[in-house]
């Protein structure tokens, strides 16, 4: 379910979101949008992105988000997290950008370099 193509789970109102697709932009290149809080990523594909990063799906949520706090999900497992990212699409980080079953965060928006 990882695309092959450029793609960004991207969020327009998020700065760092909007600094790593400019970033790309930057350098000629155009990656396919996902505006994952409107187009909601489904369990495969969580799954799939969260593989292709490496890490747990704990390291790949916004625990700040008041929805994170409301669901106490500081003590659950990979299973309820993932179903919570599924309900609740706010909890992913951003963005996510996603090439040839690659995945980084662009948390600093230049760590996504490295897979593009």
């Amino acid at each position: 379910m990882m695309p092959t193509q450029l793609t960004i789970w991207h969020n327009p109102r998020c700065t760092k979101s909007r600094e790593t697709l400019a970033l790309l932009q930057m350098r000629g290149l155009q990656p396919a949008v996902r505006l994952y809080l409107v187009d909601a990523p489904s369990e495969a594909e969580i799954v799939a992105v969260r593989n292709a990063l490496g890490v747990t799906a704990d390291a790949m949520m916004r625990k700040g988000e008041k929805v994170f706090r409301e669901l106490d999900l500081g003590a659950v497992g990979e299973a309820e997290l993932i179903d919570a990212m599924i309900a609740h699409p706010i909890l992913i980080e951003r963005p996510i950008v996603m090439m040839d079953g690659r995945a980084a965060i662009g948390r600093p928006p230049e760590a996504v370099l490295d897979i593009v």
